[in-house]
């Protein structure tokens, strides 16, 4: 038990997993996550990494993607109404985010739910959901009121999303349910449900929610604060040296699951790093993208392998000019605009030297055989076409 509920913050009710755990019972335990962005970060696995103790200790995981709360729009942690994705991201999303949640949970022995199944109900069956609770009760959460009181709108969506995710634990008939600490009014709100359709209401367990990497705010691929689980090794190594010092104790209770040892900073950073890149990229992986750091942030050397590009994409008319915008735009996958912001920023280099901001074409041949450089750790090498 004690191993079980190491990290987290409320067990709630008080007494009642232990009861269940010393039942002998194989528990159904659930995680629901909303396809919302396209990639799952660091910030996810401290809940998958939560669900897989479990497994391995012989419960059943049911992992939910939320394809259809999604276009609801969870209001937790939230100051305004969230944008509604389109149909197509969601289904994309949803199948990224169920491969990568393997990358930490066991695929056979996982029972992946899509709530699709069954929140597209007949009128009735939402009708009789809808009268199960009233609109005082959902406006008991905190970001309701902040919200109220700031005099910022509330979607009658975002006021249907807990009862939505409360049938799920109906649907799945959950013992425990899993979530971050912005989800407990959620996944109490489950329990709720559960009783109001007869059954025996789940427990929860709400684990800390991990800080992005600038140390202030919660990770998030929108804050742009995130470590991506498919990162390059590389990258991902370079943003978890970003990390301040005072946040390292924290990635490595919740992610490596030990206190950060004593010594320097940035050896335990390193350390840190390592680990993290050997768990998502395999062993050898870490040490591989340390030297890469190594190479380009300490010693500032361009890195000894990197991605080619053909000049010959993103010519100027035809002239044996390139476009530089146009080129950094396709070179590292961003907009034209973005391509010129960074070049007025000097946030472009060519071989380690800043390229001036005009002129926006250059000739293809000045440019062959050179190191195009985006910010820190984004490299390619240009080559001409013959």
């Amino acid at each position: 038990m004690s191993d079980l509920t190491r990290n987290a913050v409320d067990v709630l009710p008080e007494g009642r997993l232990t009861e269940q755990l010393e039942s002998g019972k194989t528990l159904r335990v659930k995680l629901g996550i909303d396809p919302t962005t396209a990639d799952i970060h660091l910030g996810h696995t401290v809940v998958l990494e939560k669900l897989a103790e479990f497994q391995r200790a012989g419960h059943r995981v049911v992992l939910i993607i939320g394809d259809f709360t999604a276009q609801v729009g969870d209001p937790s942690g939230r100051s305004a109404t969230r944008p509604v994705p389109t149909a197509a991201e969601i289904e994309a999303n949803a199948a990224t985010y169920q491969e990568q949640a393997f990358k930490i949970l066991d695929r056979e022995k996982t029972e992946v739910r899509r709530n699709s199944e069954w929140l597209r109900m007949e009128p009735e069956a939402l009708l009789g959901l809808l009268a199960q609770t009233t609109v005082a009760r959902l406006l008991e959460r905190d970001d309701f009121q902040k919200r109220m009181a700031a005099a910022q709108p509330i979607a009658a969506l975002e006021l249907l999303y807990p009862l939505l995710q409360g049938y799920d634990s109906v649907a799945v008939e959950a013992d425990l349910e899993l979530g971050g600490t912005d989800q407990k009014f959620n996944l109490l709100f489950g329990r709720d449900v559960q009783a109001a359709y007869g059954r025996t209401p789940q427990s929860i367990m709400t684990l800390p929610i991990l800080v992005g990497t600038d140390g202030e705010r919660k990770m998030s691929k929108s804050l742009g604060n995130y470590v991506g689980v498919t990162d390059p090794p590389e990258e991902m190594f370079g943003r978890l040296m970003s990390i301040p010092d005072e946040a390292m104790a924290e990635y490595y209770r919740l992610l490596l699951g030990f206190e950060r040892p004593e010594g320097p900073p940035n050896e335990a950073k390193r350390e840190l790093g390592r680990r993290i890149v050997d768990r998502f990229h395999g062993e050898g992986a870490g040490a591989a993208a340390e030297e890469h750091f190594n190479r380009v942030h300490v010693q500032h050397e361009a890195p000894e392998e990197m991605p080619d590009v053909d000049l010959g994409e993103f010519g100027s008319g035809g002239n044996g000019l390139v476009h530089m915008p146009r080129l950094i735009a396709g070179a590292f996958g961003v907009s034209s605009s973005e391509g010129r912001r960074l070049l007025q920023q000097g946030g472009v280099k060519l071989d380690g030297e800043p390229v001036p901001a005009e002129p926006l074409d250059r000739e293809a041949a000045s440019l062959d055989g050179r190191v195009l450089q985006v910010g820190k750790r984004r490299f390619c090498r240009l080559r001409a076409t013959p």
